[in-house]
C-alpha cells in the first residue's frame, strides 16, 4: 500500500466515526437512543436496511463465490422481494401500532413472558455469533494478505463500531450507514470500471460474458429438484423467502432499522426500496466476481489465494511438489491466454469456434485440477487447514491489480461494510438485552437509567463480539457461514411470529414447547444432513418455520384446560 492509500483509508474511516458521534450524541431517553425519535426518512431506512445486511463478508466473499461457482448464488435472494411485501403488509403495521421497542415485546402481549424470553435468547445467540463473525471475517482476510496482526484488526474494527454506536444508538447507526453505503457502492462501481478497462481491447463486454457462459459462470437459474444442491430457484424462492421473512421481520438488527421510521408508510417504503434494489445489487457484486474470472483468463493467478496455506506449504517437505504445480500453472496460463485471445478474435467475427471453445474449457479444467492437487498438499501439511480460498480472491485482485488510491478506497469499502453490519448487530443486541431481559425483570427505573443500561450493553456486546472474533476459525465460504448460522435459528423464531400473527387458536404453552422442540430438531437436521450437503441449508428456514407451526398446533389440545363444571 502507498501513502495515498493509507490517507484515503484513514480519512474515510475517521470521518464516518466522527460524523456519527457529533451528529447523534446526547440521547435523553430510551425512545431517542433505540428508535431515533422515529425521525428517520424512508430512503435512510432503505439504505440502513441494505447496509445492515451488506456486511464486509458480502464484498469479500461474494465475488470469490462467483469466481469459482458463477452467478447461481443470486438465487439465494429470489424470495426476498416477496418477503418485503409480506412484512410491509403484516409486520410493520402491528409493530408501529403497539409502539414496541423490540420485535419480541409483541410476543409477550400475544403469548407470555417465557415465549418472549425464548425468542430473545435465540436472537441473542445467533446475532451474537453473527456480529462476531462480521468483525472476524474481514479481519482474518486483511491480516493474511496485508500481514497485519489479526487480533489487532479485530480490536480496531470493533472499537470503531463501539465508539459511535455507544454514543448515538440507533440514530448514529442510521446516519453513518448512509455514508458507508455511498463509500461501498462508489468503490464497487469504480472497481467494475477498472476491471473492464484492464481487459484486452479486443474483448467487448458482451464477448466477456460469452466466455464466462462457456465456462458455466452465467448459469443464473437452476431448476433442479435435488435437495442437496444449495442454490436452486426453488430453495431461493421457498427457503430464501422464509430466511428473508425471518431476518427482516423478526431479527432486531433489521426491525430496529424500520421501527425508527417517521411513520408506517415511511418504514414500508424503506423496505420496498430494499426489495427492489437488493437482488440487482447482489447480481452486480457477483458479476464483478465473474469479471475477475475473465480478467484472470488473460493474467496470471496464484495457484492458491490464501497466503497462510501457501506459507505453510513453503515451509514443509511438500515445497518442491507445490512449486512444481506452480510452474505447470504458469505454463498453462500462457497457453490459456493465447487460446482465449484466438477465441475472442473469432467471436469478433461473429463465429463461435467450437474447437477453441472446447480447448478453453479443457484448459480451465486442467487449471482446476492443479488447484485441487494444491489443496491435497495443504491437507497433508495440516489436516485441519481450510482449503477453500474463495474469500481471498477479490482482495488479491484489489491489492495486486488496482492503481494507487483505489486500493485504499476498496479497503475503506471493506471496513465500512464491516462497521455498518457490526454496528447494527451491537445496537440490536444491546436493545434486546436492555428491553427484553433487563428492563422486563428489573422494573421501573428512570429513562436515563435505561439509556445508560443500553449503552453499557452496547459496550458489553462489543467486547463479546471482539473476543469471539479473536477465537473464531475460518471455514468454508464466509458468506455461506453467516447464512448457515442464520438458517439454523431463524426458522424457529419466524414460526413463533407467524403463529402470533395468523393463528389465534394456538396459545402460549403450545408455541413455547413447539418452538423449543423445533429448535432441537433443526440443529439435529443441520448436524446430520445439511452440514454434509445432504440437504441445502436454506431449507432449514422452511423446516424450522413449518415445524414450529405444526408442532404447536398439535400440542395445543394438550394444554386446553377443560371448563370447570358449574357447582350449585
Amino acid at each position: 500500500m502507498q501513502t495515498i492509500d493509507w490517507i484515503i483509508l484513514s480519512v474515510t474511516l475517521l470521518f464516518i466515526v466522527v460524523y456519527g458521534v457529533l451528529k447523534t450524541r446526547g440521547s435523553k431517553n430510551v425512545e431517542e437512543f433505540i428508535l431515533g425519535n422515529n425521525e428517520t426518512p424512508w430512503w435512510t431506512v432503505g439504505l440502513s436496511v441494505m447496509a445492515t445486511q451488506a456486511s464486509a463478508i458480502t464484498f469479500l466473499s461474494t465475488p470469490g463465490q462467483a469466481y469459482h461457482d458463477g452467478m447461481g448464488f443470486v438465487q439465494f435472494y429470489f424470495g426476498l422481494p416477496l418477503a418485503m411485501v409480506v412484512i410491509c403488509l403484516t409486520f410493520i403495521p402491528i409493530y408501529h401500532k403497539l409502539k414496541v421497542f423490540t420485535a419480541y415485546e409483541f410476543l409477550e402481549q400475544r403469548f407470555d413472558l417465557k415465549t418472549r424470553s425464548l425468542a430473545s435468547i435465540i436472537f441473542l445467540i445467533q446475532r451474537g455469533l453473527g456480529t462476531g463473525l462480521t468483525i472476524y471475517a474481514p479481519a482474518i482476510i486483511l491480516s493474511s494478505l496485508l500481514g497485519w496482526n489479526l487480533n489487532l484488526m479485530n480490536f480496531m474494527i470493533g472499537l470503531l463500531v463501539i465508539i459511535y454506536t455507544f454514543s448515538g444508538g440507533t440514530k448514529a447507526v442510521n446516519v453513518t450507514q448512509k455514508q458507508q453505503m455511498f463509500v461501498i457502492m462508489t468503490g464497487m462501481a469504480i472497481t467494475f470500471i477498472v476491471l473492464l478497462n484492464n481487459l484486452p481491447d479486443e474483448l467487448s463486454f458482451g464477448n466477456a460474458l460469452h466466455i464466462a457462459g462457456a465456462n458455466d459462470k452465467m448459469n443464473i437459474v437452476n431448476f433442479s429438484f435435488d435437495p442437496g444442491q444449495r442454490y436452486t430457484i426453488w430453495s431461493g424462492i421457498a427457503g430464501g423467502f422464509f430466511l428473508a421473512l425471518a431476518y427482516f421481520g423478526t431479527d432486531q438488527s433489521q426491525v430496529q432499522r424500520y421501527l425508527s421510521g417517521k411513520s408506517i408508510r415511511e418504514s414500508q417504503m424503506g423496505l420496498i426500496m430494499n426489495g427492489l434494489l437488493k437482488v440487482p445489487m447482489q447480481f452486480f457484486i457477483l458479476l464483478i466476481g465473474v469479471m475477475v474470472f475473465i480478467f484472470f483468463q488473460f493474467h496470471s493467478a496464484p495457484l492458491h489465494f490464501n497466503p497462510n496455506n501457501v506459507k505453510a506449504l513453503q515451509e514443509s517437505q511438500y515445497k518442491d511438489e507445490y512449486n512444481g504445480l506452480e510452474r505447470q500453472l504458469d505454463n498453462l496460463a500462457d497457453e490459456k491466454k493465447e487460446i482465449s485471445m484466438l477465441y475472442v478474435n473469432q467471436l469478433n467475427q461473429d463465429y463461435d469456434n467450437k474447437e477453441l471453445h472446447n480447448k478453453m474449457i479443457a484448459l480451465n479444467t486442467r487449471e482446476k485440477d492443479l488447484r485441487d492437487k494444491a489443496k491435497e498438499l495443504i491437507k497433508k501439511v495440516n489436516e485441519k487447514a481450510e482449503t477453500n480460498d474463495k474469500d481471498y480472491v477479490f482482495l488479491y485482485f484489489i491489492l495486486n491489480f488496482l492503481p494507487k488510491g483505489l486500493i485504499g478506497l476498496l479497503l475503506a469499502v471493506i471496513f465500512s461494510a464491516a462497521m455498518s453490519s457490526s454496528a447494527s448487530g451491537l445496537n440490536a443486541l444491546a436493545s434486546t438485552t436492555a428491553i427484553d431481559i433487563y428492563k422486563r425483570n428489573v422494573g421501573n427505573k428512570s429513562e436515563k437509567h435505561y439509556v445508560n443500561a443500553t449503552k453499557f450493553f452496547t459496550l458489553l456486546w462489543g467486547i463479546v463480539a471482539i473476543l469471539f472474533a479473536c477465537v473464531g476459525t475460518l471455514f468454508e465460504n464466509l458468506i455461506q457461514l453467516v447464512n448457515i448460522i442464520g438458517s439454523i435459528f431463524y426458522g424457529t423464531v419466524l414460526g413463533i411470529f407467524l403463529v402470533a400473527f395468523y393463528i389465534k387458536y394456538i396459545k402460549a404453552e403450545a408455541i413455547f414447547w413447539g418452538a423449543l422442540i423445533t429448535q432441537a430438531v433443526v440443529i439435529y437436521i443441520w448436524y446430520e444432513y445439511a452440514r454434509v450437503d445432504a440437504i441445502g441449508y436454506l431449507w432449514l428456514n422452511f423446516i424450522g418455520a413449518m415445524l414450529t407451526i405444526v408442532l404447536s398446533f398439535m400440542l395445543q389440545p394438550l394444554f386446553n384446560k377443560p371448563k370447570q363444571e358449574e357447582t350449585i
